[in-house]
């Protein structure tokens, strides 16, 4: 697993043996995140919609959004509103304003109430309404209002004027009438021509005020995030939390998995491999306190990152993988074959699988266990033994640990003559398989015990 790419089945995998835990945190998570809703007030927000008649570029709709989030705008917002502790500075933190398809400014305010966030947006809308006409012209600066007053007055005054001309002029057919005549007509066209192009020219002309398309409208649903959207994101949050320390665990744990690594962290050669019939708890790690019930409870009793148990075969076919582990044995062994067999002390499928091989050597060769603590090894020192044999079980010990054992069998004159490998099957564990017979010798190798031994 630590050095496996990732894959989905693997998140699968955690998915099916974790279940109980991770549904668990899950549940955990959604307290947090309903906790954390308790911290934050709900929200409302209203809307109102102002509309811009007239030719707009965006660049123009954008720079009316910034007026209309403006400080100008929101301290005038809250010399209306009154609030108390509410300024205008905190106000802008509560408007937002965006702008829509159709030259619509649609204008947000955010409070502690439905109505309070409905009065708010309507303020705002009325008062941006109001700002942006006083930049426009429409009541900030009466002399330019007047001036182009007097102006429309004296057009129409020169277009009577020229209507008088007209009918004043001889009404002959002569070429010098019809010219007059036509002369002021050209005249008349071009002085209402400039006239139209002179109110295109002005923006406060060519666009007429802004407008508020009607009152916000009262909502009826927290703006988010909600308290739903709290307790669904603390739950989903502890559920990858939980995923994802599953996967780091996984990739920083370095104990060995398969039978080649084992060998070769050993130095020795693979004997051979035992299947140990075992129930519910493969990992042989028993237990009837609170902390295991709790554990056996939530699932985490097992581990996740091994393959599952395959079904145990039958009786004859366990015998048999013992019976060839001692055939390799006796071929390797001087007569007479005597032979230190090693168990890391805890592991029990490693336990039940020496004590099968003690059941069925039957005396040949002679096996002595010892089962030796892996965090300070200490073997016994060699007796009448030609070798020592190591037996232990798959994903549970690393190249370090395993190091030591080995180290350990050195310092106490024991050559490791192999490796047998035990792994657990599902089923019911006969009763022959898991106790060792009267006649074998049980040891366990701890400190202060062992005489003549090194560490």
């Amino acid at each position: 697993m630590s050095d496996d790419t990732i894959r989905l089945a693997t998140v699968g995998r955690i998915l099916r043996r974790r279940w109980r835990l991770l549904a668990v945190l899950t549940v955990l998570g959604a307290l947090v995140g309903y906790g954390a809703s308790v911290l934050f007030p709900p929200r409302y927000t209203a809307s109102a919609s102002v509309l811009l008649p007239g030719q707009w570029e965006e660049r123009e709709l954008l720079t009316q959004v910034d007026i209309a989030t403006s400080s100008s705008v929101t301290d005038r917002v809250a010399g209306k509103l009154g609030w108390r502790g509410v300024d205008g500075a905190e106000l802008r933190d509560r408007v937002g304003a965006t702008a829509a398809d159709g030259n619509i400014i649609k204008i947000s305010g955010t409070a502690e109430t439905p109505e309070r966030a409905q009065l708010l947006a309507d303020q705002v809308a009325q008062q941006f309404v109001a700002f942006a006409a006083q930049i426009a012209g429409d009541g900030g600066d009466p002399d330019a209002a007047t001036g182009a007053e007097e102006l429309r007055q004296k057009v129409l005054e020169t277009n009577r004027r020229i209507t008088d001309l007209a009918d004043a002029a001889d009404p002959g057919q002569t070429v010098e009438s019809v010219q007059a005549r036509t002369t002021l007509e050209k005249l008349r066209t071009s002085l209402e021509e400039a006239m139209t192009k002179l109110e295109q020219a002005d923006p406060a002309a060519g666009r007429a005020g802004l407008v508020v398309m009607g009152p916000a409208a009262r909502p009826t649903e927290e703006a988010p995030p909600t308290r739903t959207q709290f307790i669904a994101a603390g739950a989903l949050l502890f559920l990858l939390l939980s995923v994802v320390g599953h996967l780091a665990a996984a990739r920083m744990d370095r104990r060995l998995r398969t039978e080649d690594e084992i060998a070769a962290a050993l130095r020795a050669p693979l004997l051979g491999t035992l299947d140990v019939p075992t129930g519910r708890r493969p990992d042989g790690s028993g237990g009837l306190g609170p902390r295991a019930r709790l554990r056996r409870l939530l699932g985490a009793d097992t581990r996740w990152d091994l393959p599952v148990p395959r079904e145990s075969g039958d009786e004859a076919g366990r015998r048999i993988r013992c019976r060839r582990v001692c055939a390799r044995l006796r071929e390797r062994l001087p007569i007479p074959r005597r032979l230190l067999v090693v168990v890391p002390d805890g592991d029990e499928i490693a336990r039940r699988a020496a004590g099968q091989l003690v059941t069925e050597a039957k005396g040949d060769p002679v096996l002595r266990v010892v089962a030796v603590p892996v965090d300070r090894p200490m073997v016994p020192d060699r007796e009448t033994e030609t070798g020592a044999l190591l037996v232990l079980s798959a994903g549970d010990w690393t190249a370090a640990e395993l190091a030591g054992l080995a180290e350990a069998c050195a310092d106490g004159g024991h050559e490791v003559v192999g490796v047998v490998v035990a792994g657990p099957v599902l089923g019911r564990p006969a009763r022959t398989g898991g106790r060792l017979p009267d006649d074998a010798t049980l040891a366990l190798a701890v400190p202060g015990q062992v005489t003549g031994g090194s560490v």
